[in-house]
């Protein structure tokens, strides 16, 4: 048995407990020597205090096989969850071959970022080269004579490094996060941010009459700012607005952009529009009726921790469907018809907040460029991202091999997330960004994230009615001037959660969202997002996995006082600040284990578990000091 097993099979035991899934509580004993679980085997496994989210946990020593989880699993659950379980089963053994896939191939991935990093191969070409000088399946990952290769030099380097180690760490909850279902080795190695590859996007023949769409494709036509309607809502408009002609680069000129007919070798037909394709999703793709996958591929590109997401240019993301699950076998990356202007309505609206807002030091990404041709595997969203050195939240408790990370180190990562204050003994990417930017001061780095983050996300949920899944990431530190502050940037809007009530009492025009789950009254379903996602994921994954988890509560406290009085203020100082327990949410239940019968009409606003108050616990320490 490996470590990784052990580490895999220990979280997935406490991810199980933390859920109760099928009464598994009811298995603990507690006695004079502690509290135990008994497993399907008979073996009683001793339980830990909890660390965040929960009360209890996998004792480290108990040195668990993922056979006997998985064993115990299959007897708690009931038969109409047998495919749950069976399909849990395959993405826990997922989860355990990328752990081995990166552990065999992490020295060799940390000297691919650090050539990246000191910005080795001034050209694009060479930048591909160095990632993976290998051809696969008509996909040239080494970009060469050729090949348009979107990666710029600098800040856009770093962005795409940060990116790369914030794929090295472990989602905070779910415990199977290492897992891509549908993926052998040979693509995960050379698609996965983890393995920092490189590779060039397919160009699909779309029929023009099929696509709606909104603003100009990057590279198409000298860029326009893309229309809105003052109201906030955001049309679907033909692509016959769009040009035809000749490409003369992204805005910001690092790149050709768009294939088009004046490209060599390019058809060109005004009945048609040509689609950005992951290679991924190729085989897909070409059995659409109607669609021509070209053999030829254009543009290099290297994916973000989001995966279907890649980077093309240095502030220019394509978010583009993809055939497979992450967290949960139901969480398919697929992008549903009305997402990318859901998502397009959510930013204007937030564009409209900020404008109210001036003292909230907050950026957003530009996604108001898309396309899509009615199939969930045929659409693209281009992001447009601003000026500076942009750092994932999730990158910040990664390793960085940037401040001389030893390797072993890098075997298996899982977030620290106790009560303890145990700085880490391994320098993070966090570390090394605070040396950069903040004069080595960690804790001010983080105090100054926190302030920022709660002051946005409190004064848009009593203000306006508003909850974003802005978990870490979707959020980034964007740091411009030497000495300043960093800006907090905000993308990937579709999950917004907003009260029609509240907007109205704004003066804001309510959007006309596709989708009806976006919308609700119901201030508790607002705040659940607020706790699942703004505390638990944003900042408290963040503040205590980096030892300074005190800083949370004293933050939120901060944010809250402004808005004293305010009836949304006091329920969400009730449901955080001075709660017995904290909402969190069952991830693997809904991702994958349960019938779907039995699960919310939205997977990832699936609640129905409950951990210790971290805050409170914080809070009365520091008042009666």
């Amino acid at each position: 048995m490996t470590g990784a097993e052990r580490h895999l099979a220990a979280r997935v035991l406490s991810a199980l407990l933390r859920e109760d899934y099928g009464g598994l509580a009811s298995r603990m004993t507690r006695d004079k020597d502690g509290v135990r679980l008994v497993l399907a085997s008979g073996r009683a496994v001793r339980l830990a205090p909890g660390l965040l989210y929960q009360d209890f946990v996998s004792a480290p020593e108990e040195g668990l096989t993922l056979g006997e989880v998985l064993g115990t699993l299959a007897e708690v659950a009931g038969p109409q969850d047998s495919g749950g379980v069976a399909a849990f089963g395959e993405e826990c053994r997922a989860a355990l071959r990328g752990h081995e896939w990166l552990d065999a191939r992490r020295d060799e991935v940390l000297t691919r970022l650090a050539l990246l990093w000191n910005g080795a191969g001034a050209s694009g070409g060479d930048m591909a080269s160095a990632a993976d000088p290998g051809t696969r399946g008509g996909v040239d990952a080494g970009g060469g004579a050729g090949s348009r290769d979107g990666a710029g030099s600098g800040d856009g380097e770093r962005s795409i490094v940060y990116e790369s180690l914030a794929a090295f760490a472990e989602h905070p909850v779910y415990p199977a996060s290492r897992a891509r279902l549908g993926l052998a080795e040979m693509d995960t190695v050379a698609f996965a941010p983890e393995f920092a590859p490189a590779f060039r996007l397919r160009w699909a023949r779309v029929p023009r009459e099929r696509v709606t769409g909104a603003g100009d494709p990057p590279g198409a036509w000298p860029h326009h700012p893309p229309r809105s309607d003052p109201s906030g809502a955001w049309p679907s408009e033909p692509l016959d607005a769009w040009p035809s002609g000749p490409s003369d680069g992204w805005p910001s000129g690092a790149s050709d952009g768009w294939p088009s007919g004046a490209s060599d070798g390019w058809p060109s037909d005004p009945a048609y529009v040509l689609f950005p394709v992951h290679p991924l999703t190729v085989p897909v793709v070409s059995g659409i009726p109607g669609v021509t996958v070209l053999d030829r591929p254009y543009l290099t590109a290297r994916p973000t921790l989001s995966m279907r997401t890649v980077q093309v240019g240095p502030r220019t993301h394509l978010k583009l469907p993809l055939p497979i699950s992450t967290l949960g076998a139901r969480n398919r990356r697929s992008i549903k018809p009305g997402t990318l202007g859901d998502g397009a309505r959510a930013e204007l609206l937030l564009r409209e907040v900020l404008r109210r807002e001036p003292d909230l030091d907050v950026v957003l990404a530009d996604e108001q460029t898309y396309a899509h041709a009615g199939h969930e595997y045929l659409g693209w969203m281009a992001r447009r991202l601003p000026a500076g050195e942009i750092v994932p939240v999730a990158a910040l408790l990664a390793p960085s091999p940037l401040t001389g990370v030893p390797s072993p180190e890098l075997a298996v990562l899982s977030p620290v997330v106790d009560h303890a204050h145990a700085r880490p003994s391994v320098p993070r990417v966090l570390d090394h960004v605070a040396a950069r930017h903040a004069g080595g001061d960690v804790a001010g780095l983080l105090a100054g994230y926190l302030r920022l983050l709660f002051a946005w996300n409190v004064r848009l949920l009593v203000t306006y009615g508003i909850a974003l899944e802005a978990h870490q990431q979707n959020l980034a530190l964007v740091f411009t001037e030497p000495g300043t502050p960093p800006r907090l940037l905000v993308k990937d809007n579709d999950g917004i959660l907003a009260s029609p009530d509240r907007l109205r009492a704004a003066g804001l025009a309510v959007p006309g969202f596709t989708d009806p789950r976006v919308l609700t009254d119901d201030p508790h379903a607002l705040a659940d997002v607020f706790v699942t996602i703004t505390l638990h994921l944003a900042a408290a994954a963040v503040a205590f996995g980096a030892g300074y988890g005190e800083l949370v509560a004293d933050a939120l406290e901060k944010a809250l006082a402004e808005h004293r009085g305010h009836p949304m203020a006091r329920l969400l100082r009730a449901r955080t600040l001075d709660a017995a327990r904290l909402v969190g949410k069952s991830m693997v239940t809904a991702g994958t284990l349960a019938d779907r019968g039995r699960v919310a009409a939205d997977v990832n606003k699936h609640y129905g578990t409950s951990g210790p108050n971290y805050l409170r616990h914080h809070h009365r320490r520091k008042a009666s000091q």
